[in-house]
């Protein structure tokens, strides 16, 4: 009975926890403005949260203090009453990040300089780039790194493969059969965003389907036979052919309107002229040092002291206590979502900035192949928490403002043996076009022969399909008469 008993209060601990494990990872991969409008909302909805005021600036320090350390106090005692959640959130911590880490002192949260932001161009990530990135990470057989290569080249910017697979897979420099052809596809097709490197637009919605969901079976039935008509919404007539009564038709197709018909176009090379980094890197004493800046436009939260003097008080409403206490555990939820959030973000900044240091030193050309793999290693947490932490946010370095996810290209080995990124060598042959004789421009296999002799080993049609990623015209049409 007593290990029945152990066993159902662990179920029902985790089945309380993981509403909670999904609130974290939402907030970790939130941007800051929607962080933001997430606190707002939570002062708005939870009574037992509260705004730190900031003082004003002709008051004290003393008084400033003083504000802090009753804030902090205020936490500090709900220790002893919450001292099962606290148990929880030890739980949670290990779940999410693979490490027991605390809350970040090491911060020094300064205000944030916007002199430049105008000015300053933000470098977008291909979806070509995105997807070779996520290739070096995979583990795959070496034969069909090649082929997935070549049929990344091949997808367009909506996402879909542009070219049949019969024909990329003979015009190889080493042509592989149909059927590996097919299992370098699946490589492709099953990597983010969902949907990518279809052949159509029935075979991106099924990419995206999830088997695990109650409706899997009936959403691919309507996909896979009825798409013509889901597009007319002839709701009726598709309950009659497929069986399935009118309802459940309309639910499904209510979700297949939600999938994403061309998951490419969340990439694009247009310069996003306003953005708010989260990460500023500054160069201070002869080294690199990181900040969190996004955070100043945080709202500071904690919980109310009053809502406990209700729950110490004797007597009272049961109802009443029993809705402050679920308030009070959500909001403690929130705060340490964040904190963990803030917490993450530094640590993986500083390995970025570590292992970019000659990105940063010397510019594009000197970037660094680098996997989240790596990072996640090195800060000891999951690979998928790199992903999220880094999900739409921005660093703000001396070359310049990047999307995180830009650090994490993939490459391949140069002349030297050292890793080459795709982007320094991208860099490299939009350097040689531009400089090159215009009444007598370069060839693909020309450019190819100039990048060997920076170091840069690669095909003439890796050249080829690079150009055409990079919108380059070929040299015929870039002659100048």
């Amino acid at each position: 009975m007593k290990i029945e008993t152990s066993l159902s209060t662990q179920l029902s601990q985790q089945m309380k926890l993981a509403p909670q494990v999904i609130q974290s990872i939402e907030i970790l991969q939130l941007p800051i403005m929607a962080l933001v409008e997430h606190v707002q909302q939570e002062l708005t909805d939870n009574p037992v949260l509260e705004e730190v005021v900031e003082p004003e600036k002709n008051i004290q320090d003393s008084t400033q203090d003083a504000g802090a350390d009753n804030s902090t106090n205020q936490e500090d005692s709900y220790e002893e009453e919450f001292k099962r959640l606290g148990e929880m959130a030890d739980e949670w911590r290990e779940y999410f990040s693979q490490t027991n880490t605390r809350r970040s002192n090491a911060v020094d949260e300064r205000d944030q300089k916007q002199d430049a932001l105008e000015n300053t161009a933000m470098k977008s990530i291909s979806l070509q780039d995105y997807l070779l990135g996520q290739l070096s990470m995979a583990e795959i057989d070496d034969s069909l790194l090649e082929i997935c290569r070549d049929i990344i080249y091949n997808i367009n910017d909506s996402g879909y493969l542009s070219d049949s697979l019969d024909e990329i897979s003979k015009t190889l420099e080493n042509p592989v059969s149909i059927e590996t052809a097919k299992k370098a596809l699946k490589v492709v097709q099953s990597m983010e965003p969902p949907g990518v490197g279809a052949r159509n637009l029935k075979e991106c919605l099924l990419l995206q389907l999830d088997q695990r969901d109650a409706n899997y079976n009936t959403a691919r039935e309507l996909i896979s036979n009825h798409l013509e008509d889901v597009e007319m919404k002839k709701y009726k007539l598709i309950a009659k052919k497929s069986g399935f009564n009118l309802a459940t038709v309309k639910q499904v197709i209510e979700f297949i309107k939600t999938l994403n018909p061309k998951p490419g176009s969340i990439f694009n090379n247009e310069q996003i002229p306003y953005i708010t980094p989260e990460v500023r890197v500054d160069y201070v004493d002869e080294k690199y040092e990181v900040t969190l800046v996004g955070n100043n436009n945080l709202p500071r939260i904690y919980i109310s002291s009053f809502y406990k003097d209700v729950l110490s008080k004797k007597g009272g409403d049961l109802k009443t206590k029993h809705y402050i206490r679920k308030k009070i555990e959500s909001a403690r939820w929130l705060i340490d979502a964040i904190e963990q959030r803030k917490s993450t973000l530094y640590k993986v900044a500083v390995k970025i900035v570590e292992l970019q240091k000659k990105f940063l030193d010397e510019g594009i050309l000197h970037l660094q192949t680098v996997k989240m793999q790596d990072v996640a290693d090195l800060v000891g947490i999951h690979v998928s928490t790199v992903s999220r932490a880094i999900a739409h946010k921005y660093i703000q370095t001396p070359q310049g403002i990047f999307d995180m996810k830009f650090f994490f290209t993939g490459g391949f080995p140069n002349a030297n043996g050292a890793m080459e990124s795709w982007e320094a060598m991208r860099q490299k042959l939009a350097k040689i076009i531009k400089d090159e004789d215009k009444s007598k421009p370069l060839s693909d296999e020309e450019a190819a022969a100039e990048l060997g002799k920076m170091g840069v080993d690669i095909a003439r049609r890796t050249v080829t399909k690079y150009r055409r990623t990079m919108k380059i015209p070929s040299s015929r049409k870039r002659r100048e008469c």
